[in-house]
């Protein structure tokens, strides 16, 4: 017997990767269906790549976060929107509105810190360098947190072979 694990012919780390996504998905939808509002103390912190396929942001702030963006869903989004491939929202970054959209496959982790939470994902899109940037300050009323080292947070990262 070898240590030699055989490549796979089904591509498992991408059906996982996908699954999770439709995590994020249908908690977003479901708050969609139930006015729009975050039950509780409910809150998301939703990382993205911002120069991935499907996104469209403003371009100060593609300028600002020119690699990837963490926003925060509270008290201040609206016009949340959720389709099969990703969902669209409104927030203010200091004060001035701006609409997002952003496809599931573009997010690269998912975070609900009133219930340690947390989901982190490959980046679907090709692995760049990433470059320094400023931490997103979209007008949430609480400081943002991490669950970094919670029991909670699931990460999956599957090691292929080259």
């Amino acid at each position: 017997m070898t240590d030699d694990t055989p490549d796979s012919l089904i591509p498992y780390d991408e059906i996982v990767q996908e699954a999770l996504r439709a995590v994020v998905g249908r908690v977003l939808g479901s708050i969609v269906s139930g006015g729009g509002t975050l039950p509780g103390a409910h809150h998301f912190y939703i990382t993205f790549k911002t120069g991935a396929p499907g996104v469209n942001i403003p371009p100060h702030l593609r300028e600002r976060f020119p690699d990837e963006m963490t926003i925060v869903l509270q008290n201040k989004f609206w016009d949340l929107e959720v389709h099969e491939a990703g969902f669209n929202v409104s927030l203010s970054f200091n004060q001035v509105p701006a609409k997002l959209q952003i496809p599931f496959s573009a997010i690269t982790a998912f975070v609900d810190p009133a219930v340690d939470f947390g989901l982190q994902f490959q980046a679907a899109v090709s692995e760049l360098e990433p470059e320094a940037h400023d931490d997103a300050e979209n007008d949430g009323d609480s400081p943002q947190g991490s669950a970094e080292g919670d029991s909670n947070v699931v990460s999956i990262d599957f090691g292929r072979k080259k």
